[in-house]
C-alpha cells in the first residue's frame, strides 16, 4: 500500500487555489486524496467546515479578486444577521464594483455593485452592513427586513446589560435606502427603515413586536428597564407596555429544555407579577402558527388594565 504524504499544518484549515503549486506544495496526486476538498473550480481547501457560511467563504476566497466582495445573504450570514430558515448557505453572493466583471463561478451567484461600500469583517471582505440590509430585500419579507435592522443597528447584549457597538445605525440604513431608489424591493426597505429600533435582542423579539403593532396593539418598547423586589432589582423584558403594566418574554425551546433558564424564568415571573405587572410569555406558535389567538388574549388582557382599543 503506497504511504499517504502528510498534509504541512500550516495548510490545515486553509483554502488555496490548485495551480498554485508553488505555495502549498502538494503534488498533483496528493491533491486528489480523500482529505482534499474541492468545492469551487480551481480551489482546494483541508479541514474546513463547508456546511457553514463561513469555511464556504474561506473555501472560495482564494477566488476573490480585487473589486469583488461578498454579498446579499451571504454578507449577511458573515455579520450574523438572523435569517429565516429558508434562506440557505449555498450558493454564496459574491458582488463586484467598478470595471470589474460580475463573478461567474459554479455555486455562485454573481452581482455588480452600483452603490455601497466595501468592509472588512472576521477577515472577510463583504458590502457594509447598510448595503448588505438594503440587498436583502430581494430575499426578506418587510418583517424581517425589520428583524434584520433591528440585529444591525443594536450590537450583541453583554452580561450585566452593556452592548457591544452595533454593525451600523438606524441613521447609516436611512441613507443607504435613499441610495438605493429604484432597487429591487425599495419599497419594502422604506416600510421596513421606521421600524427598527435600537436595543432588540432577537429576530422573534422583533417579529412579536409587529405582531402586535400589526393587531392594533401599542407599540411596546423594548428591553426597558423595570424595578421590581421593590426596587432592588431591575428587569429587562423583551418588550413592555408601561402604561398597562404589561411585559412580554419570548421563550424559545431552551427556555423549556434548559433546567437553570426554566427556573430563572418561574423567577422573573413572579418577581414582574409581585410588582404589579402582568408577564405574558411568547412562543413560537404564538407569533408564527397561531398569532390570531395570540393577539386576542394580548387585548383581553390590555382591556382588563384599562386599554380601551
Amino acid at each position: 500500500m503506497p504511504r499517504i504524504v502528510p498534509i504541512p499544518r500550516r495548510l490545515l484549515g486553509t483554502a488555496f487555489l490548485t495551480s498554485d503549486t508553488v505555495g502549498h506544495s502538494l503534488t498533483r496526486g496528493r491533491l486528489r486524496g480523500a482529505d482534499v476538498a474541492h468545492p469551487f473550480h480551481g480551489v482546494s481547501c483541508l479541514d474546513l467546515d463547508l456546511a457553514s457560511i463561513l469555511g464556504l467563504c474561506r473555501a472560495y476566497e482564494p477566488r476573490l479578486g480585487p473589486g469583488e466582495v461578498f454579498s446579499h445573504s451571504t454578507a449577511a450570514a458573515i455579520f450574523g444577521v438572523p435569517l429565516p430558515e429558508s434562506i440557505e448557505v449555498a450558493p454564496l453572493h459574491v458582488s463586484s464594483r467598478g470595471s470589474v466583471s460580475r463573478p461567474r463561478s459554479r455555486a455562485v451567484v454573481g452581482h455588480r455593485l452600483t452603490v455601497g461600500d466595501f468592509a472588512m469583517f472576521g477577515g472577510l471582505s463583504v458590502t457594509d452592513p447598510a448595503t448588505t440590509w438594503c440587498h436583502l430585500a430581494a430575499f426578506l419579507s418587510r418583517e424581517d427586513l425589520v428583524a434584520a435592522g433591528d440585529f444591525l443597528a443594536s450590537g450583541r447584549r453583554l452580561p450585566g446589560g452593556s452592548r457591544t457597538e452595533p454593525l451600523t445605525s438606524i441613521a447609516l440604513l436611512e441613507i443607504a435606502v435613499r441610495r438605493f431608489r429604484g432597487g429591487r424591493g425599495v419599497t419594502r426597505l422604506v416600510w421596513a427603515v421606521s421600524r427598527i429600533r435600537f436595543g432588540v435582542d432577537s429576530r422573534p423579539e422583533s417579529l412579536t413586536r409587529l405582531l402586535l403593532v400589526a393587531a392594533g396593539i401599542p407599540e411596546p418598547r423594548v428591553n426597558a428597564p423595570t424595578p421590581v423586589d421593590g426596587g432592588r432589582l431591575v428587569l429587562h423584558a423583551d418588550l413592555t407596555l408601561e402604561e398597562w403594566r404589561v411585559v412580554f418574554d419570548y421563550e424559545g425551546d431552551g427556555h423549556r429544555t434548559d433546567a437553570r433558564t426554566f427556573r430563572n424564568d418561574i423567577e422573573r415571573r413572579e418577581l414582574f407579577e409581585a410588582a404589579g405587572w402582568r408577564h405574558v410569555r411568547v412562543t413560537a406558535d404564538h407569533v408564527f402558527v397561531r398569532p390570531g389567538p395570540f393577539t386576542d388574549r394580548v387585548k383581553g388582557i390590555l382591556r382588563e388594565r384599562g386599554w380601551r382599543g
